[in-house]
């Protein structure tokens, strides 16, 4: 944020209410400052404050969301270059492309896809969010059906045509709050008028990075702010070297014209799928808001999700699962009863250890920050004061007859403490290594 939290402070009501469940104005001011907090939790805040508050608090690339509701996909809103200096914020979205000259199979073939290719990975669900309608056949009443399916099926839609084919589409899925592509200085007019008419986001598309601000200047005289960025590049360096220039003009340069999420289309870009996955890795990096291609594939779709969900993840704050219990193989009120941290890694080691085991097992998962057992051990967050009201409030004592807890064996040092702190309650140091857990239920079983 450009204002620091001591301003924003002195534009706050100053009541500490706390209905912006923060104690205090202070507070609330700070976590604004620091993007923990958005200014809409405050209800007492002047008009005046208000405007001045959002103007400032505006990263420097406008988020823009495409979608509504359940199937909004939000690109922009990063304020750094590079991941280490802060986070990037928001993951750009992935589309399939879909045309109106494919036969109705095929068509409902590829939207099908979008909610069909999603993959569990460390507890985040990973899957593409968007198809994009790309109008070729020339005919604005079948572009419209084709839209339509897509509207129907909840997923965020990018529509690509002329005006007439966009006219078209936006009659029976406006409400969906499509993207609009494209507005390029021989139509700005027409297409900014289609998307002011019907409040949607819309493509600036231009031949370079000069013209693409011409056509931002005039999208944003319109009185539109939801605009994403097309460079027009079609080749890998000329791409790659637009989305860097208009990432830096916008942080760096305080380039208004250029501070809006770009979209990026590998699908254009080659005709070998092998490539294009090549290409969208590439953009995905470096910068692209938005990602269409040509085809998803399970093969080549899941390697850029996972590039995604790493390059995305906040790399202040580990990973990690929800805190609770978790039953693995079915377990009954006999099963053996385990703990561990919420470090996704660890969880998901632990967990799939016991599943190979195949020994009905309930896993309790203690809420550690994220951290690994041995690291949360050392700051004070897998300790025996931590572990003992946890279990006591978890609900495993209702779910098992006997009482008896593994522990990791790299946590063996807690055993004492942790006797004292679960006085009904037999400790069990487990093994050292995950690995070792099958033999180890095993012993147990028998």
């Amino acid at each position: 944020m450009a204002l620091s939290g001591i301003q924003i402070f002195k534009l706050l009501p100053k009541t500490n209410c706390k209905d912006c469940d923060f104690p205090t104005c202070l507070a609330f001011a700070m976590a604004l400052s620091q993007g923990k907090a958005e200014l809409a939790k405050c209800p007492h805040v002047s008009d005046e404050a208000t405007a001045e508050l959002s103007e400032a608090s505006e990263p420097p690339i406008r988020t823009v969301s495409i979608g509504a509701n359940g199937s909004a996909v939000k690109a922009g809103g990063e304020t750094v270059m590079f991941r280490h200096e802060k986070t990037f914020n928001n993951p750009p979205g992935l589309a399939i492309l879909v045309s109106d000259d494919m036969d109705d199979a095929e068509v409902d073939a590829r939207i099908a896809k979008v909610k069909e290719l999603q993959y569990d990975r460390v507890g985040v669900i990973l899957k593409p969010e968007l198809v994009a309608v790309k109008c070729a056949g020339g005919d604005a009443a079948r572009f419209g059906s084709v839209a339509e399916k897509a509207a129907q099926a909840e997923v965020g839609i990018i529509l690509m045509g002329d005006a007439a084919a966009l006219g078209a589409a936006l009659k029976v899925c406006g409400d969906k709050k499509p993207l609009i592509y494209a507005a390029e200085a021989g139509n700005v007019d027409e297409i900014g008028a289609l998307a002011k008419e019907h409040g949607c986001p819309v493509v600036a598309k231009g031949t370079d990075v000069e013209d693409v601000i011409g056509v931002t200047e005039k999208l944003t005289a319109m009185g539109l702010k939801d605009i994403v960025v097309d460079s027009g590049a079609r080749g890998l360096g000329e791409v790659f070297k637009d989305q860097i220039a208009i990432r830096r003009a916008a942080l760096s340069g305080n380039c208004k014209p250029l501070g809006f999420p770009t979209i990026v289309l590998p699908c254009e870009m080659t005709d070998d799928p092998a490539q294009e996955t090549v290409v969208a890795a590439a953009l995905i990096a470096k910068y692209a808001g938005l990602v269409v291609l040509s085809d998803f594939d399970g093969a080549s779709l899941f390697p850029l999700l996972l590039e995604r969900l790493n390059i995305f993840t906040d790399p202040q704050r580990p990973m990690a699962t929800n805190e609770g219990i978790y039953d693995i193989n079915g377990p009954d009120e006999n099963s053996p009863v385990l703990i561990t941290s919420n470090f996704s890694l660890s969880y998901f080691i632990v967990s799939g250890e016991i599943e190979t085991s195949r020994t009905p097992s309930w896993l309790l998962v203690k809420d550690t920050e994220g951290l690994s057992v041995m690291t949360a051990w050392a700051a004070g967050k897998f300790v025996a004061d931590e572990i003992g009201p946890f279990v006591k409030k978890s609900g495993i004592e209702e779910k098992v007859k006997h009482r008896k807890l593994i522990i990791p064996g790299f946590a063996a040092q807690i055993l004492g403490e942790l006797e004292e702190e679960l006085p009904d309650w037999q400790i069990i140091i487990g093994p050292r290594e995950a690995s070792h857990i099958p033999s180890f239920l095993k012993d147990w079983s028998a």
